[in-house]
């Protein structure tokens, strides 16, 4: 600690990254700026770079981010050419202190009994003058003699994992600090087709701004996705007031599933209805959060505009007048113009590709 009593960094600790799901890398750093107190110094597409203080395993519980690493190097000059696996391997062998990041590793994922294990990942995305096997081997070969003797290479549960990732120009290695429960949760037991990832659904709850004694629906619940991210929100702003939250769904498997999925959450009220007929008392919601059938997944094209009609004017007389909702939906152009109708003003729009399908997340204000 420093005279002033202020935390003092430590300057051994390399930057961090985060992998974001494309399109919601400013709702990341948010989270990541303003809950964990970290310094965004760069962001790319799924790709947010920063620095912290202090490494501890709080860091893990980010709810906006697919996975966070230790950054051993990175480039956004690749040229797309075979050269590109010079770049790889010399830079994998040369540029990072591999035994300090083991150990700051080790830190938050102690060994585990037995012989290590580690494994390795390449992915990659873009049209580039090699395979993504090729950028893999140059990779391995950078890495020869960094691998501590009696390590075993494990292709499934290992303890430590190297990284390289390349979009487009840019790569980026690491050594994965996350496990899969940052992006899939412990929570999500059981399923519904199309159901939302997790960090999708928490940048959705970080966008509608939840604070005590609001109430929070999701009148199309599915698998209870934003539900389940709304509590872990709401027991981090209840003082004040105990944040309300209600869900349901027509499909009485959905009921059922975010029943079983919500046991070792928290408390929400659960039930089987049509959103198109509520049965909440007008002006009684504050925050809307949703995420309404939509595309050939689970509904027609003809079937969408009445449903949104029905399900806006739902909204609109449950909402209290300045309150916000928070909707994900394929067909925004629809939505636009439902929303439009009862003069509702969007304040924010992301686009964001889901299930393989271009989407818009957006944020909207009921008028006073």
């Amino acid at each position: 600690m420093s005279r002033s009593g202020r935390r003092t960094a430590d300057k051994s600790l390399p930057p961090l990254y985060a992998m974001t799901h494309g399109g919601l890398e400013a709702i990341a750093a948010d989270e990541i700026t303003r809950d964990f107190g970290g310094d965004v110094k760069k962001t790319s597409r799924g790709l947010v770079v920063f620095r912290v203080d202090e490494l501890t395993d709080h860091i893990l519980s980010l709810r906006t981010t697919e996975d966070v690493f230790l950054l051993a190097w990175g480039s956004d000059t690749l040229t797309y050419k075979a050269e590109d696996l010079d770049t790889i391997r010399l830079w994998t062998a040369r540029k990072p202190d591999w035994q300090h990041l083991f150990k700051l590793h080790h830190k938050l994922r102690p060994k585990t009994k037995g012989k290590p294990t580690y494994h390795i990942v390449c992915q990659m995305q873009g049209e580039h003058g090699y395979r993504r096997a090729d950028a893999r081997g140059a990779f391995l070969e950078g890495l020869a003699g960094h691998i501590p003797p009696g390590w075993h290479y494990n292709n499934e549960n290992a303890w430590l994992e190297l990284w390289l990732t390349i979009y487009s120009k840019t790569a980026v290695c690491g050594v994965r600090l996350s496990d899969r429960t940052m992006r899939h949760r412990t929570y999500k037991l059981d399923h519904v087709a199309a159901s939302l990832r997790p960090t999708v659904a928490a940048a959705m709850v970080r966008l509608a701004g939840i604070g005590p004694g609001m109430t929070v629906v999701d009148p199309f619940c599915g698998a209870g996705t934003i539900l389940a991210e709304t509590l872990a929100v709401a027991r981090t702003r209840s003082r004040g007031g105990a944040v309300h939250v209600l869900g349901g769904d027509i499909d009485p498997n959905a009921v059922f599933v975010t029943s079983q999925n919500l046991e070792h959450v928290g408390q929400a009220d659960i039930a089987r209805w049509d959103a198109t007929a509520l049965p909440l008392e007008r002006g009684s919601v504050d925050r809307i959060v949703t995420n309404p059938p939509f595309g050939k997944q689970l509904a027609s094209l003809e079937d969408i505009e009445p449903l949104y009609t029905a399900a806006a004017a739902e909204w609109d007389r449950i909402l209290k007048p300045g309150g916000r909702a928070v909707l994900l939906v394929m067909e925004h152009d629809i939505l636009k113009r439902v929303l439009h109708a009862r003069r509702w003003s969007a304040a924010r729009q992301i686009r964001v590709r889901l299930l393989g399908q271009p989407c818009v997340l957006s944020v909207w204000n009921k008028p006073v």
